[in-house]
């Protein structure tokens, strides 16, 4: 019980924008034409991930996606497409094949959400478990180096094999002027 009247409908209002700014940086990143327009929709999408991982009772990790997702990868993104030099002019597309695909896409995109939206209504929910911590930085450290250590290693390593790859990329890609 609340002791505040209408404090559940703030809270309301907040997830609610919280997830409205996710969808909206999302939806922006994804189908921006400029690729500083898709950084700053990502950012804006991991600042609304941050707001529903506080509404989740982590602020752990909602401070985690700032401090790393828009303080560091968005601003590394920012930097790195201020410093590259510019190539030449992308080929383009005609407007007929790039119209297919993106109807295809979202043919795609609606059997997904239709096949989703029936299993999550379709199918009665279970009781939410029991919490097994209390979401501080000792438990979430202790839960990654015992229960969850292999799948740790292994994002270390699809890490490192994407910064081969960006090194050989970048040692190959481009022209000699």
């Amino acid at each position: 019980m609340n002791p505040i009247p209408g404090a559940e409908r703030i809270a309301e209002g907040i997830f609610l924008l919280c997830a409205a700014m996710t969808a909206a940086g999302a939806l922006i990143a994804a189908l921006s034409r400029r690729i500083i327009r898709g950084v700053c929709g990502l950012a804006l999408c991991c600042l609304g991930l941050a707001g529903l991982y506080y509404f989740l009772h982590s602020p752990f990790l909602a401070l985690m996606e700032v401090l790393i997702y828009v303080g560091a990868v968005c601003v590394t993104i920012a930097f790195a497409i201020m410093l590259s030099e510019p190539d030449e002019p992308a080929a383009h597309l005609p407007r007929r094949i790039s119209l297919r695909w993106g109807a295809l896409a979202l043919v795609v995109g609606a059997a997904v959400f239709a096949g989703l939206l029936k299993l999550g209504l379709g199918q009665p929910w279970p009781p939410a478990p029991q919490r097994l911590n209390d979401g501080s930085v000792k438990a979430i450290g202790l839960s990654l180096l015992t229960t969850y250590s292999v799948p740790f290693e292994l994002i270390s390593l699809v890490l490192l094999v994407a910064i081969l790859g960006a090194l050989g990329i970048a040692r190959t890609g481009r022209q000699r002027a």
